[in-house]
């Protein structure tokens, strides 16, 4: 099959489309448009694009830049590519979107798009890290059209790659989520029921692939010593990936109570409003739907992005407190303030206090951080 025209889109894997951007291929499908795929089938889902009338394409991205697995994938990007034309290139995920702008430039493809996720060249990362992506980047600027950001940090990184605000460069605040699935659901308590959990149990979720940047390990070993305080509390560890028989071996090795994986869900709505609190102790992060997702529910978000650099924040819109709700309102909130003694913590966002019992898993997590030296 050989044509000219149409949108393409680029990731390491198939999940990451299917969790992200299916309803911008169905808005582009809706208008008549050629949507293509190209990624690698990891989990199954595959299935979920295939399903929305995109043309998919096999490619054995690898997201380590050392893999030999490039190769291969670049041989399969040449065939792409020099087979089709397309109107719009749109690339996620660095190491595909590194070779995919090399290869759409050199093959003469139309405009390319790279939506970044979280530069892996954020503030406190390792030099290799510095090195690596940050001069990997500075040459792909030269074939990029377009760059989209999700944090101020990245948007003052994305001026001086030499984009443009509002002409080359955009910031826009995550990926967004759809309201009207929030508003529509209620406490059913299917979930507590599902997992055998009592009704005044305390549960807090954390949403997000299980890999090595999202720092599972690191959670766990805070949770050891949540449990060994409170007794009834839960854990509840949403998302699959590489290291799911890792985390797992490391629960049963160390007894760690209290902990369940749930995988991949289509329900994660549903869990985030049963949840007391939502946590993420990511390396890096840009703005992500889970955090979103937190705020639209109203639930304590205890977040730690970039912990191990002693950097403690959430990006999120400015939160005021009306009521029991919130409602959102800006000027952007880049760090909130937070102030550790002993195993107590205050969370400050524009100097309002986030109060609630459910915080505890906020200060014994900053708490046990704070021991260590982490913070």
């Amino acid at each position: 099959m050989s044509y000219r025209g149409g949108v393409l889109f680029v990731a390491s894997n198939y999940a990451h489309l299917a969790a992200f951007h299916k309803p911008f291929m169905e808005l582009l499908k809706g208008k008549r448009c050629q949507v293509d795929a190209a990624a690698l089938d990891l989990s199954g889902r595959k299935a979920e694009i295939d399903a929305l009338g995109v043309n998919c394409w096999d490619i054995p991205f690898a997201r380590s830049p050392y893999s030999a697995r490039n190769i291969e994938a670049c041989q399969g990007l040449r065939h792409l590519l020099k087979g089709n034309y397309f109107d719009l290139i749109h690339v996620h995920t660095p190491v595909p979107a590194f070779l995919t702008r090399f290869m759409a430039r050199k093959l003469n493809q139309g405009p390319v798009l790279y939506t970044a996720h979280g530069f892996h060249f954020y503030l406190g990362a390792a030099l290799t890290n510095q090195l690596l992506y940050y001069n990997a980047e500075r040459l792909a600027a030269q074939w990029t059209d377009g760059l989209i950001v999700m944090n101020k940090e990245d948007f003052e990184a994305g001026k001086k790659l030499g984009f443009e605000p509002n002409k080359t460069l955009f910031h826009i605040n995550g990926v967004g989520i759809d309201l009207s699935i929030t508003e529509s659901i209620g406490q059913t308590g299917r979930i507590k029921a599902e997992l055998n959990i009592s009704e005044d149990a305390v549960v807090i979720a954390c949403v997000a692939e299980l890999n090595s940047n999202k720092n599972h390990d690191f959670l766990l070993k805070a949770w050891r010593q949540l449990v060994s305080k409170y007794n009834d509390v839960h854990l509840l560890l949403v998302g699959e990936g590489q290291l799911d028989k890792n985390l797992r071996k490391m629960v049963n090795e160390y007894q760690i109570p209290r902990v369940h994986f749930l995988g991949f869900r289509k329900d994660v709505p549903q869990i985030l409003s049963e949840s007391d609190v939502v946590t993420l102790v990511s390396k890096r992060e840009s703005n992500t739907t889970a955090n979103m997702g937190t705020i639209s529910f109203w639930k304590v978000l205890a977040t730690i992005a970039g912990a191990n650099t002693g950097k403690v924040y959430g990006k999120f819109n400015n939160i005021k407190i009306a009521g029991s709700a919130p409602s959102l309102s800006e000027p952007e909130v880049d760090n909130a303030n937070v102030t550790v003694s002993s195993n107590d913590v205050t969370v400050v966002v524009d100097s309002l206090v986030l109060d609630t019992t459910a915080i505890i898993f906020g200060f014994i997590l900053l708490g046990a951080l704070y021991k260590e030296g982490g913070i």
